[in-house]
């Protein structure tokens, strides 16, 4: 098994740029519930297959999101949790039709643009409504759905939806790591049946990349404990910001 670590074909340059990179990435999910491969996947390509990098970051992804569920399962709102997993499970199963039937790049350009719309919006507006209607769950779970399945990344419309549904934000941190529990869970499997894992060198690496995980996962739940409400909901907004324009970014120079 040592013989796999000593494979890895990275310089000590590269090892601390993916160790810097995947600790930020899991500061943020450790506030937010997403956003690795918005922080970590622009570094890791650079370095590595996407084809490695989406199983590596769903790997750490599945551990960090039952981490970050585990201290905080009681906090786990099940009403909203059982809204959006149907819609959740319709999205996914759409998004695997699409990969296969359609092109996917239409619909990266229209959630970007929505995404930086709704992020403008949000950050711009001083008076915002209190609360979104349970309704929203339908499309917002289902389209997030879509995209964990063509792109890797949804949690930031539960992110949208549970932010302006529940008033805690330990509640928000906690249903937002169940659901990508569930979704990373479904992925992990196909890409298990798929014999992905069975390259001993990305599991080699995903150990490597464990105490960064971990100890960014730590600093991220530390600070969403000191962090008021409207500076989490604040921060979500950037945050959704950000993967709009990362999105934009992906179809124009795709």
């Amino acid at each position: 098994m040592l013989d796999v670590f000593h494979a890895l074909p990275f310089t000590p340059l590269n090892w601390g740029l993916m160790l810097v990179a995947i600790a930020i990435a899991y500061i943020v999910f450790g506030i937010a519930g997403f956003g690795t491969a918005l922080v970590a996947g622009p570094i890791l390509v650079r370095l590595m297959p996407l084809s490695q990098v989406i199983p590596l970051l769903v790997l750490l992804d599945f551990i960090a999101a039952f981490g970050n569920l585990l201290p905080s399962r009681q906090a786990v709102v099940g009403r909203e949790l059982l809204r959006l997993l149907p819609c959740m499970a319709v999205g996914c199963t759409l998004g695997v039709v699409f990969l296969l039937k359609l092109q996917s790049d239409r619909l990266l350009l229209l959630m970007g643009l929505f995404l930086v719309a709704y992020a403008i919006y949000m950050l711009a507006v001083k008076v915002k409504p209190a609360r979104l209607s349970a309704l929203w769950s339908i499309p917002l779970g289902t389209v997030g759905g879509l995209f964990g399945a063509l792109f890797g990344s949804g949690g930031f419309l539960y992110a949208i939806y549970l932010s302006a549904r529940l008033e805690d934000k330990q509640q928000v941190r906690a249903t937002q790591s169940a659901l990508i529990s569930c979704s990373t869970l479904v992925r992990l499997t196909l890409f298990i049946v798929a014999g992905v894992y069975a390259d001993l060198r990305l599991l080699a690496l995903a150990v490597c990349l464990l105490p960064a995980m971990a100890g960014g996962l730590w600093l991220g739940r530390r600070l969403t404990l000191r962090m008021s409400r409207e500076a989490f909901v604040r921060l979500v907004t950037w945050l959704v910001l950000a993967s709009g324009v990362t999105l934009l970014y992906r179809y124009f120079s795709g």
